[in-house]
């Protein structure tokens, strides 16, 4: 059984991210489309897909879509222009409105920055009426600044539930050409996904730029779950159903998960046993515990 959950601690209730998909709310058509697109989250974005001349005609469009836009078992989060844009209190101001589920903040590059957001989350929630600590953050690491500081950020806010790794961004910072192989980028991709485990939050993969070639995208997705990664940020509804089939637990490995988890609390836990055996294999703790995220995760992910 391998072990590609979410990143959780014991107890902690899981929220399903396999696929995030990002829409410019400058278009109206992608907007209306999302909502059947099948993803775990949509995302309203407000930032690289709007043009520095419309980011203040786009925050209403936002607004619009979280008090309208019909809701079918998926979250909804609005992509915000980082601290260094000089915007980033305006599109707040604007969008957190009951409705919303999260924000995704872009540029993420330190834990004060995360606090800096939380306190403006916790005066937003108060003036609009919204549950206590009910928006999340999901911070988009994307420069190497932010990377350095990837785990910091990871847990400045028990808000953060998630974090994003933006591979583009991070290779412009860099200065270094990104290739189909992705092997530049590995360390960075990796460094995230560790970070994300240590702080007990999701790990959701760079957006791909490619939408049509499906062989390409199951690679890159495999490849990414194999690093730890649980989810991807989609930039088209193509990307979607791939994601949420490649980010779910095979049935096979629930299989295997629910018989050492029902094993391990009939012959271990309940008799103050630490190690069992199970089908000849060795099972103790470490194990248990895997394999109990592993079917919470599949209970979560079931439509």
């Amino acid at each position: 059984m391998s072990d590609t959950t979410p990143a959780a601690a014991p107890g902690r209730e899981y929220a399903v991210m396999r696929s995030i998909l990002t829409v410019p709310v400058v278009v109206q058509r992608f907007v209306d489309k999302a909502p059947g697109a099948g993803a775990d989250a949509v995302c309203l974005d407000l930032e690289d897909s709007i043009p520095p001349a419309e980011k203040a005609a786009a925050r209403p469009l936002a607004r619009k879509a979280i008090e309208t836009m019909p809701r079918s078992g998926f979250a909804l989060y609005v992509r915000i222009n980082g601290y260094a844009t000089g915007l980033t209190e305006d599109d707040l101001a604007e969008v957190v409105r009951p409705g919303l589920d999260g924000i995704v903040l872009s540029k993420a590059e330190s834990a004060r920055m995360i606090a800096d957001l939380e306190a403006h989350l916790v005066r937003l929630e108060h003036e609009y009426g919204i549950e206590a600590g009910h928006v999340a953050i999901v911070p988009l690491i994307e420069t190497a600044k932010g990377m350095m500081e990837a785990y910091d950020i990871c847990r400045a806010s028990p808000r953060v539930t998630a974090a994003i790794f933006g591979a583009e961004d991070f290779a412009t910072d860099m200065a270094i050409r990104r290739t189909d192989t992705a092997e530049e980028i590995l360390w960075a991709r990796s460094m995230i996904a560790v970070a994300c485990r240590a702080a007990a939050v999701m790990a959701i993969d760079t957006p791909d730029p490619n939408y049509s070639d499906e062989a390409h995208l199951r690679r890159e997705m495999s490849k990414a779950k194999s690093l730890g990664y649980s989810g991807k940020l989609c930039i088209h509804p193509t990307q979607v159903q791939i994601a949420n089939e490649i980010f779910s637990p095979a049935d096979d490995e629930v299989a295997e998960a629910r018989a050492i988890v029902e094993a391990f609390e009939r012959e271990g836990l309940a008799k103050g046993i630490a190690a069992i055996a199970v089908d000849g294999k060795m099972i103790d703790t470490p194990i248990y515990w895997r394999a109990r995220r592993l079917v919470e995760w599949a209970e979560a992910s079931k439509p």
